[in-house]
């Protein structure tokens, strides 16, 4: 397993990180426990959850992801041992069971999620703690086409200066963003800067072989201001790993079970994922072990978010990080994105 700097901290991360939002709906906390033993011992450090975990979020599951975490911490002892990771929701549709349905980043909101998030955790202190999507009206989640409107969202600099007074407090150790864009993730950047407030390490957003669109604006922030990639679904949700080529759904599947999750499954996606399983097994690869060393590779990637509901999809996702692409796959891949670019963002 190989190490990055996360940001410029002192804390190098593995380049697979452990995700968890399955756990709690799709596995059980004895199940979670030995996923997280796996890694560990395939020399993964890095493990990233969130307080509205599992996903689909629902009223009663939520928080059951860091609990399981929790738990195992609790018998295990090794809370050192990891580079822990959460992240504070955003305000949405259908999540009105948390602080009442009225979400903001502001420092009421920061200490109460925070606080809760260290108890299930079971721990004193969060390495990266993250917002889980702006506050405010943009672009993320798949959206596109900006289209501005006012709205009564926390300044930035009231939730970065509260999120400061949380790692002077010793709670949390760094800071980082999620599904941001390049203005907000450039303006949190400025006035950390401007205002000796703690500086964004990294940025967690989509990121996969159907959904490129991070290289687009984000790319260059990540690589020049050392603000890198978290990148999640690098599998897009499974589909590139060839489980559902041809309208298959397999039993127990993600994209099986929940009807929710469309983002890539429509046609100009299912023609562009099967072509990349074709390239993978063209060459001998595994398609879901291309599609992760490919993720991983990137310059701008600080580590690769990896989600599994088993024991065998884990051992297979974990070894994609002894896989190097070679010239003539890596050109292979371009000719299909250069034919098919981001067919789901």
């Amino acid at each position: 397993m190989d190490f990055r700097q996360l940001g410029r901290t002192d804390l190098r991360v593995s380049t697979l990180c452990l995700g968890s939002m399955t756990w709690g709906e799709q596995n059980s906390s004895s199940e979670a426990t030995a996923q997280i033993e796996r890694a560990k011992a395939h020399g993964v450090n890095f493990i990233d959850t969130a307080e509205m975990y599992p996903v689909p979020p629902r009223g009663e599951s939520y928080g059951r992801t860091e609990q399981f975490i929790g738990d195992y911490f609790r018998r295990h002892g090794d809370r050192a041992d990891w580079i822990l990771a959460s992240k504070i929701a955003g305000p949405g549709n259908g999540i009105d069971y948390i602080r009442d349905g009225q979400l903001k980043f502001n420092r009421a909101h920061i200490v109460a999620a925070l606080d809760a998030s260290l108890k299930r955790l079971n721990t004193d202190w969060i390495d990266l703690y993250q917002l889980h999507w702006p506050e405010r009206p943009t672009n993320f989640f798949g959206q596109l086409g900006y289209r501005h409107r006012d709205s009564d969202f926390t300044p930035l600099e009231e939730t970065l200066e509260a999120l400061d007074e949380q790692i002077k407090a010793g709670k949390i150790r760094h800071v980082g963003l999620s599904n941001e864009t390049p203005w907000g993730t450039m303006k949190f950047l400025e006035l950390a800067q401007t205002r000796g407030w703690p500086r964004m390490v990294s940025i967690q957003n989509p990121y996969n072989l159907l959904n490129r669109s991070f290289e687009v604006g984000l790319a260059e922030v990540a690589i020049r201001e050392q603000c890198g990639l978290l990148a999640y679904s690098p599998l897009a949700f499974g589909m590139l790993s060839g489980k559902y080529e041809n309208g298959a759904r397999p039993a127990n599947a993600r994209i099986s079970l929940y009807s929710r999750f469309t983002r890539y499954t429509n046609p100009q996606a299912e023609a562009a994922c099967s072509r990349y399983v074709a390239l993978a097994r063209e060459h001998g690869l595994d398609p879901a072990q291309m599609a992760l060393a490919f993720v991983t590779s990137q310059p701008f990637v600080t580590s690769n978010i990896i989600g599994a509901t088993s024991l065998e999809q884990l051992e297979s996702n974990l070894a994609s990080s002894e896989l190097h692409l070679d010239d003539a796959v890596l050109a292979a891949i371009e000719a299909i994105h250069k034919a098919q670019p981001n067919p789901a963002p």
